[in-house]
């Protein structure tokens, strides 16, 4: 049986979009030094918001489905899966986005930075109270 928890899932969801867009509201400016898709007028919020709430959500699902078929448990358990995450897609993603296209380095590490910390928080929040 399956211990995947629709409300850790919402809120792993939903804090992750909330950490997400505090971080592009704090790096959006350097972002926008960098590539000139960032520099002129932002989408709207109501047409932004609904589309990272599901992105974010079909995450948070997914780390949910592999937290509960690994032996995830306990704060160190969550880290580790976070990082690992981390590391195996979104590095892997970016550094390829540096090395191909020639993307700056610095605007792949403000992406890499807010996907640590969604995988990370969604990790933490989706393997709260399971025995470590």
């Amino acid at each position: 049986m399956s211990a995947v928890s629709p409300l850790r899932v919402v809120a792993a969801a939903g804090s992750a979009f909330v950490a997400s867009s505090a971080w592009y509201a704090a790096f959006g400016s350097r972002l926008a030094r960098l590539d000139e898709a960032y520099a002129g007028p932002a989408p709207s919020p109501a047409v932004v918001a609904p589309v990272e709430v599901v992105r974010t959500g079909v995450l948070a699902t997914g780390v949910s489905l592999l937290a509960d078929r690994l032996p995830v448990r306990g704060p160190r358990g969550a880290l580790a899966l976070g990082a690992g995450l981390w590391v195996t897609f979104p590095v892997v993603l970016l550094t390829g986005s540096v090395f191909h296209e020639k993307v700056p380095w610095q605007q792949a590490a403000i992406h890499a930075g807010d996907w640590l910390l969604k995988l990370v928080l969604v990790s933490a929040v989706v393997t709260v109270r399971r025995p470590a």
